[in-house]
């Protein structure tokens, strides 16, 4: 065990802050990191790896990128945080509302968890019914209503669920397959007139990344139409990672509440959760569903914020590239491993990527579960003696950013043909 994870369970659980971190299910210890620049990251023995997990989705234009870093460091010296409004939030949520027209109205929160948990209580005292439909394997942060049958670290860890979770609570929680209308229309039938509303990544990240079939997505909007339910994008980890928006843009149909994080606060504590300004006038002062925040909005991370979406912004061909290197590394994948017969399956959507070791399609949970853990773990460890840092877990995603070049996608195919030959 290093010193670093033996001083740091002295005082954590696992020696880590958040679960995934502990590198459990890929059977080595974590590395820790000191710093990151571009598409890199420093362990503090001074290893130097290229980095896919990109703090874990929000670093689209690289590590410590000179514009995010110069608004945080201008914005600190008037002040971390006040508790009170200020005219950058109102700047951030035009870059936002341009970016995601169907949100008309939003509220600044900390954490993708916050927004999630804050969008199914809107929703429920919207419609003053109690039910909500997520989909099987599934995270929206760990919410208690959202905690039933979640994917990423509880999919990792084989966690069936969550002590401490009320089954008075996790009652109110009805799941569903992803990419399954019929499913969603026989729990309509069964509970009509209860259901507030479905909670679904339009794109599914924390199972690993798998997408919608054709018709899937207008198909929940008809069915929530139909029944006077909400629909609720969870775009946590889809924002801004196939266009300057999100799924809701690309598919062209119309969440009424939509949840970001991760890039809306360029890496800092910031999330969103908005939609119609009718649904939204139900949040206090407005309204009588309460909630709040001392952190809401702050300062430093609205800086980050604004920085990161004109950056996004301000460049034609910013996405252009990204795309286009992350389908280099989706093709050049997928090719290394069938050269050598090796079973994968590449899903992405734009900038975001899973490769599962699994000889069938990924298109729900069930079928994410068949793949080969074992073999992940080996994959993982091989490309990480080779300085690739990956998502410790099958049930994640790889994340392109704008700082990754050409080098880095040919030199991470490389060391997966390596690996994928070692397999």
């Amino acid at each position: 065990m290093s010193k670093e994870l033996e001083q740091a369970k002295k005082y954590f659980p696992g020696g880590v802050n958040s679960p995934v971190r502990a590198f459990k299910s890929v059977g080595c210890e974590p590395i820790f990191i000191k710093s990151a620049y571009g598409s890199k990251v420093i362990d503090v023995d001074d290893n130097e790896y290229i980095d896919y997990v990109g703090t874990w989705g929000p670093a689209i234009l690289g590590h410590a990128e000179s514009s995010v870093i110069e608004a945080v460091r201008r914005t600190a010296l008037d002040g971390l945080s006040f508790g009170a409004p200020t005219v950058a939030e109102t700047e951030l949520a035009e870059l936002i509302c341009e970016a995601f027209p169907v949100i008309e109205k939003m509220r600044f929160v900390s954490s993708g968890t916050e927004a999630t948990m804050s969008a199914i209580r809107l929703a429920r005292g919207f419609t003053n019914r109690p039910y909500i439909i997520k989909c099987d394997g599934a995270y929206h942060g760990h919410g208690d209503s959202l905690l039933v049958s979640a994917g990423s670290g509880v999919a990792t860890f084989a966690i069936p669920g969550c002590p401490g979770i009320p089954d008075s609570i996790a009652s109110n929680t009805l799941v569903v397959p992803f990419n399954n209308l019929e499913a969603v229309n026989e729990v309509f039938e069964t509970h009509k007139n209860k259901i507030a509303a479905m909670i679904v990544e339009p794109v599914c990240g924390n199972m690993g990344v798998v997408n919608p079939i054709e018709g899937y997505l207008q198909g929940l909007r008809n069915l929530c139409d139909a029944n006077g339910a909400l629909l609720i994008f969870d775009e946590v980890m889809t924002g801004f990672r196939g266009c300057y928006g999100g799924v809701s843009k690309i598919s062209n149909v119309k969440p009424d509440l939509t949840t970001l994080g991760k890039v809306v606060g360029g890496g800092m504590p910031l999330a969103v959760y908005g939609g119609r300004s009718e649904i939204m006038s139900m949040i206090s002062p407005d309204g009588p569903v309460y909630q709040a925040g001392t952190l809401s909005g702050n300062p430093i991370a609205v800086a980050a914020g604004i920085a990161t979406l004109k950056k996004l912004k301000a460049n034609p061909t910013f996405y252009m590239k990204l795309l286009d290197n992350s389908q280099k590394l989706q093709q050049g994948l997928t090719k290394a491993a069938n050269d050598v017969n090796l079973n994968v399956v590449c899903n992405r959507y734009g900038a975001m990527m899973t490769i599962f070791f699994n000889k069938e399609p990924v298109t729900d949970y069930e079928t994410a579960k068949k793949s080969d853990t074992a073999l992940f773990a080996r994959w993982f460890k091989g490309m990480l003696e080779r300085k690739i840092y990956l998502a410790p877990s099958q049930f994640e995603a790889i994340f392109i950013s704008g700082a990754h070049t050409e080098t880095d996608i040919n030199r991470t195919i490389t060391a997966a043909k390596e690996v994928f030959a070692m397999l």
